[in-house]
């Protein structure tokens, strides 16, 4: 009896230590998107960043919903178009903007990418310099209207502070009245000046001041990548820190 006990008493302590590491139960959003990151249409490769790219950690902050209006600014290969797709084809719309030619290509091939559409891909990107992916942006619109969402994935940097003007101006012109505007990035110290290894960081408070000043409401940030070993000092692509950069993630609305 006393050993009956005993085992009764284990099995119910296996069962209390097993709930406490029990992942919480995912919201219906993140079950998408969790369903999403799954997709066949995702390489190997792409689905091994996600453990530091987080996206469904990222997008549910940044206020994903299923029927929205989405649109992504600078959408390169398509690494988050190709979560967003699948999330938003029955009851949303996803919109891909600016510097849309490599997506283009993507969108031609894959069904799966059907339903996307390009919103905007004759924004006028102007190389400045010497330096490789940082351009000027004049004066653009999105080519959507009350759009619910727009998003954009560590390319602030990649652009002049004039370009950041006319892109932020051009986002709080797509949104509709309580819409949302989502930004990551590479984190640079704080009013550091440029230098050949912070090139591709961008200074979040300045990013808060200028998305702002295009007339939005800071409504929130999220410390979701917070890297404590990453100290800000180097290239984001030196091997010491690709991959595991500190990034900050910030959420502004449209007043209503």
């Amino acid at each position: 009896m006393r050993h009956g006990l005993a085992a009764l008493a284990l099995l119910a302590c296996s069962f209390g230590v097993q709930a406490q590491f029990q992942a919480p139960k995912l919201s219906p959003i993140g079950e998408k998107i969790e369903a999403a990151m799954k997709s066949d249409i995702r390489s190997a490769a792409e689905k091994e960043r996600d453990q530091d790219r987080l996206p469904r950690q990222t997008l549910e902050f940044l206020g994903l919903r299923d029927d929205m209006r989405v649109v992504e600014l600078v959408p390169s290969g398509g690494w988050f178009t190709k979560i967003l797709a699948p999330v938003l084809a029955e009851k949303g719309e996803l919109y891909v903007a600016i510097g849309t030619r490599q997506i283009e290509s993507l969108i031609k091939q894959l069904p799966q990418l059907a339903k996307v559409k390009v919103a905007q891909s004759d924004a006028k990107l102007t190389p400045v310099g010497e330096r490789m992916g940082l351009f000027d942006l004049g004066e653009t619109s999105l080519g959507v209207r009350d759009a619910d969402l727009v998003l954009t994935f560590r390319n602030l940097h990649n652009f002049t502070p004039q370009g950041r003007q006319n892109l932020n101006r051009a986002v709080f012109n797509a949104l509709k009245p309580g819409g949302l505007y989502g930004a990551v990035d590479h984190t640079r110290r704080h009013n550091e000046p440029d230098n050949p290894e912070n090139w591709r960081r961008m200074d979040p408070v300045l990013a808060i001041k200028e998305i702002e000043a295009a007339g939005f409401e800071f409504v929130d940030y999220s410390g979701i990548h917070y890297r404590p070993d990453d100290e800000l000092r180097y290239e984001v692509g030196r091997k010491t820190v690709t991959g595991n950069t500190d990034r900050f993630v910030l959420l502004f609305r449209k007043p209503l």
